[in-house]
């Protein structure tokens, strides 16, 4: 589907802002979770510093209370420092109050090999605890796998802790949980992709009206445009003349435009005229003409043709030279027509017309530009008319000759005649004056045969 250039317009506008938008989103959506994963770093540092003052405090206490491990072995020391935490109250509320942060999945105290002495999930203490990445690799990732990370299954991350109760190792583990994560940022991302929509909106409605206001130049162009290949070669109209009154580029174009209409009306006039001759001249021909492009269409048929063709010549204007001679044609042979393609060739051949059959002349003469074929041009001749034309053109010759000798034996009888008036006129004043003599007769008998030769 063809789309509008309006439309288009619009498209690459807003695909513009999308791309601005996308862009600007994935480098909020990455200062967001990079400050997310660094606050949460430090968070859970805090909570396992904070932890372990917890549980400093606890021994403490347990010492003050006179408490001791019964031997110096690993596993009483283990016994002693679990049976010190979990009969803290203070630890306990601060396990309490750990577990309402809404990041943390859970906070331990374990033993060097995992041995959860203090949990604030109950019901996992004197269990192992389960092996997690630190979270300090999640923080050091970059933002693909962070991303990832998060819109994958929720997995945990451990901030460990480690310290020393009487050279016996022990361990704090703050695991936090992706899940809980995406459910902290979750209401600033809802907010992101709000804007974003809204943005794509307002951009796609600006993009709209920018595009209508830009391409409402062109509409104007295009009817100007229209009237011109409609014949409308005259003065713009209000809004053309607007438009080209404006300095910018579309207000120039305008006015170009406006000039190549004057131009053309011009060609229009000369190349009106010169049909004109050109038909008057062809319609004088005798002569059938015929006249093909480059790819062998018919461009120009003289009326003359048409007695050849048998049709009116405007039946074969834009067909190719097979279509007008084809195979089995009497023509088609003459012309030696292959694949469309004329060749200079002069031949005779017999055509059936209309007034019957006659012999007629044909020859293909190639029309070249610098050297480059640029058309062909057929001539159809009639060869008997020709004949009886120049038997015509011979009796003519004939009685113009005779004519010019008739005027010459006139020319020298007038000449005696006149003397021979002028004798009569002095004999008719020597004669009596008697009317009825012989001499008067005979001399009105003569000046009447004389006026008789005369006009003659």
């Amino acid at each position: 589907m063809q789309l509008r250039l309006r439309t288009k317009l619009t498209l690459v506008m807003t695909g513009l802002v999308l791309l601005v938008v996308a862009a600007s989103s994935g480098v909020f959506l990455a200062q967001l979770l990079e400050q997310v994963l660094y606050q949460t770093d430090k968070q859970t540092s805090d909570l396992a510093q904070n932890t372990f003052q917890q549980v400093k405090g606890a021994l403490a206490e347990a010492r003050e209370r006179g408490w001791r491990p019964e031997a110096n072995s690993a596993a009483d020391m283990t016994d002693y420092v679990r049976y010190c935490l979990q009969s803290s109250d203070g630890l306990r509320a601060h396990l309490a109050s750990a577990s309402q942060t809404p990041i943390i999945y859970d906070v331990s105290v374990t033993t060097g090999d995992g041995l959860i002495l203090i949990s604030t999930h109950e019901s996992s203490e004197g269990k192992y605890i389960l092996r997690r990445d630190p979270l300090s690799q999640l923080v050091q990732r970059n933002f693909l796998h962070q991303v990832n990370v998060l819109r994958r299954s929720p997995r945990e991350y451990d901030q460990l802790f480690p310290f020393l109760v009487n050279n016996e190792p022990f361990q704090i583990h703050v695991i936090m949980s992706t899940a809980l994560l995406l459910n902290e940022i979750s209401p600033s991302l809802r907010t992101s992709g709000t804007i974003v929509l809204v943005s794509l909106v307002i951009s796609t409605l600006l993009a709209a009206v920018v595009s209508r206001a830009t391409l409402a130049p062109l509409q104007d162009i295009s009817a100007q445009l229209d009237r011109i290949s409609a014949g409308q070669y005259d003065a713009p109209s209000p809004e053309t003349k607007g438009l080209a009154g404006s300095g910018d580029e579309l207000g120039l174009v305008s006015r170009k435009i406006t000039q190549v209409g004057q131009q053309l009306r011009g060609v229009h006039e000369i190349f009106s005229t010169m049909r004109e001759n050109m038909n008057s001249v062809m319609a004088g021909l005798e002569d059938g003409l015929l006249l093909f492009t480059r790819d062998s269409r018919a461009v120009m048929i003289s009326p003359a043709a048409e007695k050849f063709l048998g049709a009116p010549a405007g039946h074969f204007l834009g067909r190719r030279v097979t279509e007008i001679f084809p195979p089995g044609h009497p023509l088609h042979d003459a012309l030696h027509i292959e694949s469309d393609e004329l060749r200079e060739v002069a031949a005779e051949t017999e055509l059936l017309t209309s007034e019957g059959p006659k012999r007629v002349s044909v020859s293909v003469q190639a029309i070249q530009e610098d050297g480059e074929r640029m058309g062909a041009l057929v001539t159809l001749r009639d060869l008997d008319s020709l004949e009886s034309i120049n038997t015509q053109l011979q009796v003519s010759e004939r009685l113009a000759a005779l004519g010019r000798i008739t005027a010459g034996v006139a020319h020298e009888v007038k000449n005696p005649l006149n003397s021979m008036r002028l004798w009569l006129e002095n004999l008719k004043e020597s004669l009596p004056p008697e009317r009825d003599s012989a001499s008067q007769q005979a001399v009105q008998v003569l000046d009447k045969e004389i006026d008789r030769l005369d006009a003659w």
